[in-house]
């Protein structure tokens, strides 16, 4: 039985450890806005920034609010923690099924082996930059978000 070792836990670079952290701000982003209607037609700074700049309505309607992203970042976290949605699936098979059949429909030949092995060796790797990248990018929006949220409502200090 293969067993993981407690280091990879412990390395702040680890896979497990990103997706600990977004997870992590998300919930946090989760318990933190109360009330995520009051997100509604907030465009992020970045896109308020500019908007002023292009003053163009073509523009304005196509960004996202606070809202969207907001609803982006909770679909994201859930999709990691219990899978792909079913309704995605149209077999009802599970990820690892759909790519084993589909490994298990194409020919391998004996030198081809060789080949795929270093091929699957260069998409993992690649995968996982972009993994790393996406994952380290959607944690500083929760937590953007969350931090927005709370400026915008006042810190939390309702009594002024």
């Amino acid at each position: 039985m293969m067993q993981i070792s407690s280091d990879s836990t412990s390395n702040k670079h680890s896979l497990i450890n990103v997706m600990h952290r977004f997870i992590a701000a998300a919930n946090n982003m989760d318990e933190t806005i109360m009330v995520p209607s009051l997100l509604r037609d907030l465009p992020l700074e970045e896109q308020a920034a500019s908007q002023v700049e292009d003053n163009n309505n073509e523009t304005a309607s196509k960004q996202r609010d606070m809202y969207e992203h907001y609803l982006l970042l909770k679909s994201i976290k859930n999709d990691m923690e219990w899978g792909l949605l079913k309704r995605e699936m149209s077999s009802g098979a599970s990820f690892l099924e759909m790519a084993v059949k589909q490994e298990e429909q194409q020919p391998v030949t004996g030198d081809l082996v060789v080949d795929d092995n270093a091929e699957l060796e260069h998409q993992f790797h690649y995968h996982l930059r972009g993994l790393f990248g996406v994952l380290s990018k959607l944690t500083m929006r929760a937590d953007h978000l969350t931090n927005r949220y709370k400026r915008e409502i006042g810190g939390g200090n309702f009594m002024r």
